[in-house]
């Protein structure tokens, strides 16, 4: 369950000063949002894929459906909203570092009751997946009903603020990056083992049960159950870092085991997805196929 968005990719050397015009050097298109992404990069990866989100009575909206549609996903659970679909505004420096303006537009939209009527969807699935950017009431809602049907839950706490502290408890993994969890903990969070294992505590006692801290080029870090450590990053050029992140957290969803006896695989598998998707421009159209990811392991 997640937001999808019509992403305008703007490339430009670096980004503007306050009050300072700048020529950018491209203008593009592509299929994301963060649910979007997640899906898709799940789907690559063999699994089967129901969305629950939302869209607008307008060609974004159709073009969205489509893009998963073309990628197996089932998207009757996507309902459409009488506010345009969501977008978002990137722009891409040199190096491949972004800053990204998002509208939510119809992702906004989505409700307990559009959550309700997916409940059979829910019930049958493995895992379940969600963002910040659909309202938290239809998350939590969401992550009742996997609770429920005993459905593994993966929150991506992703844009960063502050919650109440329910879903956290309803979450069986927690999946936010270093800025996300400073957010969460309200503490500050350093790329060392140390600071990551205090971070990682610090959720439990908000109720986390299990940690996945991605740190970009630092690679990322787990605490699951009694375990923890560091995963390393895969050392590629950047073109463009959108949707590392998500890729990491669809191809974890697709492959770990209910068990979770293919932790530290999985992890490293989802990093090396993750490098895949940082060399192309792009949210959706970057992320790697589960033969792609193979081939590169060879």
């Amino acid at each position: 369950m997640g937001s999808l968005n019509v992403d305008t990719i703007q490339h430009m050397d670096k980004l503007p000063e306050r009050g300072e015009t700048i020529h950018i050097n491209s203008l593009t298109s592509a299929p994301g949002g963060k649910g979007a992404n997640q899906a898709v990069a799940a789907a690559r990866q063999g699994a089967q894929v129901s969305f629950i989100g939302a869209v607008g009575d307008d060609a974004n909206g159709r073009f969205m459906k489509q893009a998963l549609a073309d990628n197996q996903i089932d998207v009757s659970r996507i309902v459409t909203k009488s506010v345009p679909t969501g977008s978002a505004s990137i722009l891409l420096e040199a190096d491949g570092s972004n800053t990204i303006l998002v509208y939510g537009g119809a992702n906004m939209r989505v409700t307990v009751e559009d959550v309700q009527a997916a409940e059979d969807e829910i019930a049958e699935a493995d895992a379940i997946i969600t963002q910040f950017e659909t309202p938290i009431p239809a998350a939590i809602r969401a992550f009742e009903i996997a609770k429920k049907h005993h459905v593994m839950t993966i929150l991506n706490p992703a844009p960063a603020k502050k919650i109440d502290a329910g879903l956290l408890r309803l979450s069986d993994f927690v999946t936010p990056n270093e800025t996300e969890a400073q957010v969460l903990i309200d503490q500050d969070v350093a790329f060392n083992q140390d600071s990551l294992m205090n971070a990682a505590q610090a959720l439990e006692k908000l109720g986390v049960k299990n940690t996945l801290i991605t740190l970009g080029k630092s690679g990322s870090f787990y605490k699951v159950a009694d375990k923890s450590g560091m995963i390393p990053s895969f050392k590629v050029k950047a073109v463009d870092t959108t949707a590392a992140g998500d890729t990491f957290i669809g191809v974890f969803a697709a492959n770990i085991k209910n068990d979770l006896s293919n932790l530290v695989p999985t992890l490293i598998w989802a990093s090396r997805s993750s490098s895949l998707t940082v060399q192309k421009a792009g949210a959706l159209p970057s992320i790697p196929t589960f033969a792609e990811v193979e081939a590169d392991e060879k």
